[in-house]
């Protein structure tokens, strides 16, 4: 059929695309994966194609998952190959996991939780991990792919002028390549107004776009025809174990009364040639131009419904979706696609100038070779890794989808690592890090909701598995909101599976929501009443140690064992660290959301009782802020984690001012825990760096992190780094890496927890000039600042709301009046 989109006569479409050309592809150049042609200039030809600066691009295309490049609309996400005889753009749905809701509860862990707690009080530690096993329920589900959308051209592989890219600023993914005589361009995007995903395919001469587009998955599915859209209809598996778990069964297991269904449309829209579809494709002969899309959805309805008996129907609202798309003209797609995602990518601007600018600018090479040979070192390279983490978090989670999971929405396997699912003790958390301050506060709403749904089900677990009011969540979540310790009833390590700390950490996020935006109505009726009952929790939970100081136990500090005195280790004591710093952490922020609000006076006092009564920070014999409460040596003094270190980031206990001895025993724990790390660890200890004030130090954390990652073999030790496509790399490859080292940038510029803006607390030497708009500061302050020389030139402070205000420009602090939405500039 023809193209309302195109809008356009032959000889215009010739004319255009012979213009186009003209302008991007005049020469040859590039190299093709396979075969290549060069002449002398192509290199510089197809560096001058580059969109923006903020753009990743390639002289060839993606040879692995970790080579391509995503595009996404929060829900629907493709990674896009940019192959030239076959295109492979490999499709995921955020709601599309296995299982269903079930009940994840062990009643007998209140006895069990009594024996364990004798145990470790007769600190027969080994013993009481091997009793705590008992308290464990079923792990959780996984997320899965949707499938591929295949394009098979029939112009060979021979290609010269290659490039394919990923501009930042537009969320369009281009592929470019000349074929003989013939310029081929292709665009991708998913488009959240239109929510369906978009491919044009384009060449500068008529009649050249031949191809059969296919799609299929990995999961139990079947291609199916209607009129002229091509469906592919496909069904969950009711469990899928972790991949790094043998259960001795099969590990996907379909059941006819569990498991989602879902399903992809494609329809296609053709100016010039012909069309039809089949069972082998959706097949076009001859065309000039192509306009492709796809819509998808899942029968998944809610977090508490089963998919198969009160699901949705998924092929309904895939073929609304699409056909609603197929009414509007490309162009309108992608004006309204670009001007949603502008509205968001483009609140924050960065510019870091380097002391001596180069002979040669690294902008000219591709991103795969900046990363290579610069690293750090291209101050570019650094400002596109910090607004790529915000890309990926406006492509992974927009207000009503799923919150980003430890791969965002992008995941190719059927067993992902670690499922793919929300890891409570710091991954999910780490995701949105930057949500704040970056200024992407709605993108944070999908994992308000996710942590409400949690809550709802943390209330059954406080009560069945502890005999507790409240609620409680453990390491591991899912998009049931799986709340319970998971461990398959005795298989998992208690070292992570029985770690409690899920619903403290998590109501932080629900306070920073606040914190940042004022909102005193969704403070009072979402934020409080949970933070309220993960208080509840913890005050039924807590028990007085022989001092008399109050502790959790079992207590683990997630993912270290400590050495015991026979030789051996153990994972459970009682007042772990990091237990004491997340409850302090949930204990202020619900003081003073209660103050704030002006309500429950009485609750407030009760758990202000309890803070001064938990169990204070100790220094140990090496000068380093001790992980337990006694003095244990590590397992692995070198560990990914530092959870004992969470007072100091993300929480907002230990500073400098406020606590001295304790921010220097910190400083001593990270020292020995060393610079080298995986890439989420590496990106935490960025932001542990920053918040010292050392952005040297920082700095020399985010050089370990942007420099190649070749393995995608899991590593748990130091083979941490960044993919070609700037994917973290644990590896294999986990977002939270991306997302905490844009909150790590932000963190060396601009700080607001300890009531007051930092103006550059942490700034490299190695970083003398530059500017930054739009940061956001805790009391709704949008700030924007200027540097050169290593020192602040000025900054201009915006506020939600009339407010007095402390800012510290290194050692000077100064009072400000801030006028609702006025600027009030600050110089150095």
């Amino acid at each position: 059929m023809s193209d309302r989109g195109a809008g356009v006569t032959r000889r215009d479409f010739v004319r255009r695309s012979a213009a186009l050309a003209g302008g991007l592809l005049a020469a040859d150049g590039g190299i093709d994966a396979v075969h290549a042609t060069e002449a002398p200039d192509d290199a510089a030809v197809v560096a001058r194609q580059v969109a923006s600066h903020l753009t990743l691009w390639y002289r060839r295309p993606a040879a692995q998952w970790v080579e391509a490049l995503p595009v996404g609309n929060g829900r629907l996400g493709a990674m896009v190959f940019g192959g030239i005889e076959r295109e492979r753009l490999q499709l995921n749905e955020d709601t599309l996991w296995s299982g269903g809701p079930r009940e994840w509860n062990n009643p007998n862990a209140p006895k069990v939780l009594a024996e364990v707690r004798r145990l470790i009080a007769e600190e027969k530690y080994v013993e009481a991990d091997r009793a705590a096993r008992g308290m464990q329920g079923p792990y959780t589900q996984s997320y899965l792919p949707l499938g591929d959308l295949v394009l098979a051209f029939e112009h060979g592989d021979l290609a010269r002028s290659y490039r394919r890219q990923l501009d930042l600023q537009s969320a369009i993914a281009d592929v470019r390549y000349r074929v003989g005589n013939v310029n081929y361009v292709r665009e991708v995007f998913s488009s959240h107004p239109d929510q369906v995903l978009v491919v044009r395919l384009s060449a500068d001469t008529p009649g050249m776009i031949t191809f059969t587009a296919t799609l299929d998955s990995p999961l139990r599915h079947d291609v199916q025809i209607e009129g002229d859209v091509l469906k592919l209809a496909g069904k969950a598996p009711a469990n899928a174990d972790p991949s790094y778990y043998d259960s001795g069964k099969p590990p996907l297991v379909y059941r006819d009364d569990v498991g989602m269904t879902f399903e992809a449309q494609l329809s296609a829209s053709v100016t010039g040639g012909r069309t039809w579809q089949d069972r082998a494709g959706l097949h076009v002969r001859g065309a000039d131009e192509v306009v492709l899309r796809l819509a998808a959805a899942t029968s998944f309805d809610g977090y508490d419904k089963s998919p198969v008996r009160e699901g949705r129907s998924p092929g309904t609202i895939a073929a609304a979706r699409l056909r609603a798309a197929s009414a509007k003209p490309y162009a309108a797609m992608r004006d309204a696609h670009v001007a949603s995602h502008r509205a968001l990518m483009d609140r924050v601007s960065l510019e870091l100038v380097p002391p001596t600018p180069p002979e040669k600018s690294p902008q000219d090479l591709p991103t795969d070779e900046r990363i290579n040979t610069f690293g750090a070192k291209d101050l570019a390279l650094v400002g596109l890794l910090f607004q790529y983490g915000r890309y990926l978090l406006i492509s992974s989670s927009r207000p009503g989808t799923q919150p980003a999971n430890l791969q965002g929405i992008w995941n190719a396997e059927t067993r992902p690592p670690w499922s793919s699912n929300y890891t409570t003790n710091i991954n999910a958390q780490m995701n949105y890090w930057p949500a704040e301050v970056t200024n992407l506060a709605e993108l944070h709403e999908p994992f308000v909701d996710f942590i409400e749904r949690v809550a709802v089900n943390g209330h059954r677990t406080a009560q069945v598995n502890y005999a507790a009011r409240g609620w409680v969540a453990h390491h591991n979540s899912d998009i049931w909101a799986q709340s319970a310790p998971v461990g398959d009833y005795g298989k998992g390590d208690p070292v992570w599976a029985n770690w409690h700390g899920g619903s403290a950490w998590l109501s932080q996020h629900l306070w920073e929501h606040y914190a940042f935006g004022d909102d005193v109505k969704y403070l009072r009726e979402r934020a409080y009443p949970v933070m309220k009952a993960a208080c509840e929790f913890y005050l039924d939970f807590l028990v007085p140690n022989e001092k008399g100081f109050l502790v959790t136990s079992p207590s683990a500090s997630p993912e270290l064992r400590f050495k015991v005195a026979d030789g051996g280790t153990a994972a459970l004591s009682a007042g772990a660290t990091m237990d004491r710093a997340l409850v302090w952490d949930l204990f202020t922020n619900t003081i003073e959301a209660s103050t704030a609000l002006g309500t429950d006076a009485a609750f407030r006092e009760r758990i202000r009782q309890a803070r001064a009564r938990l169990i204070p920070y100790q220094i140990g014999k090496r000068g380093q802020l001790q992980e337990w409460a006694k003095d244990f040596e590590e397992q692995e003094p070198q560990h990914r984690h530092f959870s004992h270190l969470f007072g100091v980031y993300p929480g907002r206990e230990i500073t400098r001012a406020g606590m001295p001895a304790i921010f220097a025993a910190a400083r001593r724990s990270m020292e020995l825990r060393g610079d080298e790390a995986t890439g989420w660890s590496m990106a935490w200890k960025t932001n542990f760096w920053a918040r010292m004030g050392d952005g040297d130090h920082a700095l020399v954390i985010l050089t370990n992190l942007l420099k190649p990652a070749w393995s995608t073999a899991t590593n748990y030790t130091r083979g941490g780094g960044v993919y070609p496509n700037l994917f973290d790399a644990h590896p294999p490859f986990q977002i939270d890496g991306n997302f905490g080292a844009t909150a790590g940038i932000a963190e060396m510029l601009l700080q607001s927890h300890a009531g007051e803006i930092h103006l550059l607390p942490a700034l490299p030497s190695t970083w003398p000039t530059g500017r930054v708009r739009g940061l956001r500061a805790r009391g709704g302050v949008e700030v924007d600042i200027d540097w050169k020389d290593g020192a602040l030139q000025h900054a201009s402070l915006t506020s939600s709301q009339a407010r007095r205000m402390r800012v510290r420009v290194g050692d000077r602090t100064s009072e400000h009046q801030l006028r609702a939405g006025q600027p009030t500039v600050v110089s150095g």
